[in-house]
């Protein structure tokens, strides 16, 4: 059997990574090139001449057009934090790097930090994910289906009703010689022509294909300028629908990845993170090296997450 390039790559290393972040003075130096990478930008007035204000956990960048002060920290996830930078870097490289995703349990322990900390900067990492996702849509051939996070509950409907489950889309786009390119996992209300219609016009290019299986909500997709080539699927397996291989492959990953990574998690509250943090990873799959550098990109772009906003607000992709 061929190896896998992709799955085979070297990835970046443990010890390599601690040459490279392994003292705050990196940290810093890598956090100003992702924040400012074309050099300092004063948030203020745009200026770019500025001086530093040192004798700070952080330094100061003092705009000298309009005297404005920022931190190398405010206006990122990481604004108001007490951790070192090393810290967040090291959760950057850990959540970044697992390929079945990453407990908070195990983050506590990798991290050294309390359970809520940990908790805390998983979530924050995972909205920037989110908010990466959102910049790109699904074009060309495009295999969906339909699918739900949660499991049984005694008592209560079952099936497509139930009250217990979150229902998603799940989508990929293909190449044009068959294998994947992006995913989408996206929460909507429910399967009804309104919502699929809206996800459609969301995350579809016009003049995309779309294959789906028999589930008559899914015609809504030609609202948003694409054509629909439904397939019925009548009750056949998995194995014996090859049209559907590539999204069946990814439900499969993703249910192995949660099943192996969260004994429990509120599947209502936060499903869109943990979908857009899978998809995020599985986008970006084809260089490992440089995973960690686009997620600390997407980090210092985010913009600051108080907590009660992590803990109230859901993320709608």
């Amino acid at each position: 059997m061929a190896m896998n390039r992709i799955q085979f790559q070297p990835g970046l290393s443990m010890p390599e990574f601690l040459k490279r972040y392994g003292t705050e003075a990196q940290c810093a130096a890598a956090l100003e090139q992702a924040r400012w990478p074309q050099g300092f930008r004063c948030p203020s007035c745009d200026g770019a001449a500025y001086s530093r204000v040192r004798g700070r956990t952080h330094a100061l960048f003092q705009c000298q057009a309009c005297r404005h002060q920022t931190s190398l920290i405010a206006g990122t996830v990481m604004q108001g934090t007490k951790l070192a930078l090393t810290v967040w870097f090291l959760a950057i490289y850990l959540i970044s790097q697992a390929k079945t995703g990453l407990s908070a349990l195990a983050l506590k322990r990798h991290l050294g930090v309390s359970y809520p900390t940990a908790w805390l900067i998983h979530h924050k990492l995972m909205q920037a994910m989110a908010e990466r996702e959102q910049r790109y849509v699904l074009e060309g051939q495009v295999q969906i289906d339909d699918a739900y996070l949660g499991g049984e509950r005694s008592g209560g409907k079952v099936g497509r009703g139930s009250e217990n489950k979150v229902p998603f889309v799940a989508a990929v786009s293909l190449s044009d010689d068959g294998h994947p390119l992006r995913a989408k996992l996206t929460p909507v209300p429910g399967f009804s022509l309104q919502a699929i219609g809206q996800w459609a016009t969301t995350h579809l290019a016009p003049g995309s294909t779309v294959f789906s299986d028999g589930l008559a909500c899914f015609g809504a997709v030609t609202a948003a300028g694409c054509t629909h080539q439904p397939t019925v699927v009548a009750g056949r397996k998995p194995k014996d629908l090859p049209e559907f291989q590539w999204i069946n492959t990814v439900l499969g990953n993703l249910k192995t990845s949660l099943n192996g990574s969260y004994h429990a998690f509120d599947f209502r509250k936060y499903a869109a993170r943990y979908l857009a943090a899978f998809a995020y990873r599985f986008n970006r799959r084809f260089d490992l090296r440089a995973l960690h550098t686009r997620l600390l990109v997407a980090a210092a772009n985010c913009g600051p997450l108080p907590q009660r906003a992590i803990r109230t607000a859901e993320v709608h992709c």
